[in-house]
């Protein structure tokens, strides 16, 4: 009699998960076993739906130097031109995200650089991230450059004398370092490290400060030139 050889055949009924290589997981600083996810939808993609590309634009000053007001002034032109666009206001953010953080040097380092990691996100959602911040240490501004492609980070140094902002002193805060009630502030007993190859730099034209629309269209006309409003 023939002897039949039977072969078993296994089906996966779901109720087993096949066999997958081992993900490659990371530390990155004070981070253990992390992995990077990528998805489907890209930077490209989302400019494409914004009809537009991402990128950071970086506004630095000393205090009173108009940085938040080019800010919202930009925010408003780029809105009616049908552009999408974020403000990343230091003051701001300090009421939330870097609400921990206090004014000592090593405080502001991190606050710039989440700040940097932040406009990041930003940029690679396709968005035009404005961020208003003193920032006032080159190493700590060229850090936040290079998280972003090349072209991608554009500084605008609002070039202003401290003489002006200082007779402006929309917060009072010049007075209270005067008179010794803050300590550490910029342009007064801490320095400010001006940049050395802005993108854009702001000046007063004639004795005059420039008007926030005019330095508004400034940096509007260097996005237009460089192909920042169009995917």
């Amino acid at each position: 009699m023939e002897q039949q050889q039977h072969h078993s055949v296994s089906v996966d009924d779901g109720s087993r998960s096949p066999v997958r290589e081992k993900p490659l997981v990371s530390t990155i600083a004070k981070s253990t076993n992390i992995l990077w996810h990528n998805c489907p939808i890209g930077q490209s993609e989302r400019q494409n739906l914004l009809g537009q590309k991402g990128c950071v634009i970086w506004i630095t000053g000393l205090s009173g130097s108009g940085k938040s007001t080019l800010a919202c002034a930009l925010s408003r032109e780029l809105h009616c031109s049908g552009h999408l666009a974020y403000v990343l206001d230091g003051d701001n953010l300090r009421h939330g995200l870097n609400r921990d953080l206090s004014f000592k040097a090593e405080d502001r380092v991190e606050n710039i650089r989440r700040v940097g990691e932040v406009a990041k996100l930003f940029a690679d959602a396709g968005v035009i991230c404005i961020a208003s911040l003193i920032s006032p240490y080159r190493r700590d501004r060229d850090a936040c450059r290079a998280l972003l492609p090349e072209s991608r980070f554009i500084e605008v140094f609002m070039d202003l004398p401290l003489e002006i902002c200082e007779a402006r002193d929309p917060k009072g805060l010049y007075k209270l370092a005067r008179s010794g009630k803050i300590k550490g502030f910029t342009g007064i007993d801490d320095p400010y490290e001006s940049p050395v190859n802005s993108e854009i730099v702001i000046k007063m034209v004639d004795g005059e400060c420039p008007s926030p629309k005019s330095m508004a269209r400034h940096v509007l006309c260097y996005l237009e030139e460089n192909g920042y409003l169009q995917a």
